[in-house]
């Protein structure tokens, strides 16, 4: 049962390894460090949606050349000029150490540096480690989709992607249709014989700790904490399959087969983040929208996406990546005019809603990670204004994430490389 290098428990035929812990590990090797954070609710549904746009947007149609409040709307922000007092737009911030090109898609919503490295291992990002404080008060912990491609956007704590689900048609069917009494019944079974698993390896743990070191003690208590919050997470689940789905009035969208048209396979993806929102069936989301190898079905584009992203400053080729860019805005405001017009206790779901609209590419052409297109709307912070940070030496964008983190409750002053919150952006 140990290892040189890891011990096992072992229930049911289930093999479960334990963190690598000094008292059995090599010499040399020690443990990570790092506590959970404190949680303070005010009562109100807060809410988080996170989208990234993996071949950015090109920086002079998007980024205003004022800051401030009295910026001149560009071309990619008169799109969602009516919503201007519930946006905030963010130049020179980026990720720092974060780079690789396309590889940086990874480190998005963690921060984590050097994604293109071979030693590199990823962290939890922001919507997980939301979701271990807000994802039980929903049906659904989280919601990872994809609205193109098998990249996602989440990532658990142990650094592992989380995959994206794909079909607008599948997520329907898995937030409102209810399954039969057999199948009910068989899905709280399953649940059943995974809690007494998880019952009996927790057993075993216990009965490990006697041969371990104080500071391996101290490791493994939060170990153990992990597996009783995944025996919780089994019991709430229980309860979810005896409770009916909420029952909406949009009917069950059907898949679009063209892998190209990554607009209108996002927007149903858009619209089914309203509808699990608007239920409270999630309050955390990640849409992941992903431009390679298709060529958008949009008048005008005559070449690939991802092809039209490396334009080289060549007029016709940036004309047609910005007709593309024109109906990822277009789709992005869509989704904030429903979330906005939902009312739900005297506010708009926007005002308890959080969302990030972003990229971890500054400029496709050249595969820079530096000065990336931010939008953050909603969510209840004084929006309206331009915050330009310096494009020569950027401002952490993961400060952001601690302002947004703190606006759920979430009692952290750091995540990633942000030690503190987003300058000049204020809660309402």
């Amino acid at each position: 049962m140990i290892t040189t290098r890891r011990q096992f428990l072992r229930a049911s035929g289930i093999t479960l390894g334990l963190p690598l812990l000094e008292s059995l590990a090599p010499r040399g090797l020690r443990a990570a460090e790092g506590g959970m954070p404190g949680f303070k609710s005010d009562g109100v549904p807060r809410r988080m949606v996170c989208i990234c746009n993996n071949l950015g947007l090109h920086l002079p149609n998007f980024i205003p050349q004022a800051s401030g409040r009295d910026y001149k709307a560009s071309r990619y922000l008169k799109i969602v000029e009516d919503l201007r007092e519930q946006l905030t737009v963010f130049s020179g911030v980026s990720h720092p150490e974060v780079d690789g090109g396309h590889a940086a898609e990874k480190s998005f919503l963690t921060a984590s540096p050097h994604p293109s490295g071979s030693s590199f291992k990823n962290t939890i990002s922001l919507d997980q480690l939301a979701a271990d404080y807000i994802g039980r008060e929903t049906r659904f912990p989280s919601l990872v989709l994809t609205a193109n491609g098998q990249q996602s956007l989440s990532w658990t704590r142990a650094g592992v992607p989380i995959p994206g689900a794909t079909s607008p048609a599948q997520v329907f069917a898995k937030l409102f249709l209810n399954g039969s009494s057999s199948e009910i019944d068989e899905q709280v079974l399953r649940l059943r014989m995974g809690q007494s698993i998880m019952d009996t390896v927790h057993d075993q743990a216990r009965a490990l700790t006697r041969s371990l070191s104080h500071e391996d003690k101290v490791k493994f208590d939060e170990y153990l904490t992990s597996v009783r919050e995944v025996e919780q997470q089994m019991l709430r689940q229980q309860e979810w399959e005896k409770k009916p789905k909420p029952k909406v009035k949009a009917k069950a969208p059907k898949d679009i087969r063209d892998q190209g048209d990554v607009i209108g396979r996002a927007k149903l993806m858009f619209d089914l983040t309203h509808l699990a929102l608007q239920t409270d069936s999630t309050r955390l989301v990640t849409v992941m929208m992903e431009g390679f190898f298709i060529t958008p079905p949009i008048e005008g584009v005559e070449e690939g996406y991802h092809t039209l992203s490396h334009h080289g400053q060549n007029a016709k080729k940036l004309e047609q990546l910005a007709l593309i860019e024109d109906e990822h805005m277009r789709a992005f405001g869509d989704l904030l005019r429903k979330l906005k017009q939902t009312q739900e206790d005297g506010q708009s779901v926007l005002d308890r809603t959080m969302v990030l609209y972003g990229s971890n590419m500054g400029n496709a052409s050249s595969h820079d990670n530096r000065n990336l297109p931010v939008i953050l709307a909603g969510g209840g912070f004084k929006h309206g204004q331009h915050l330009a940070f310096d494009q020569g030496n950027n401002h952490p964008l993961a400060t952001l994430y601690v302002s947004m983190l703190q606006r759920l409750g979430i009692e952290t002053d750091r995540f990633g490389s942000g030690t503190t919150t987003m300058r000049g952006l204020e809660m309402a």
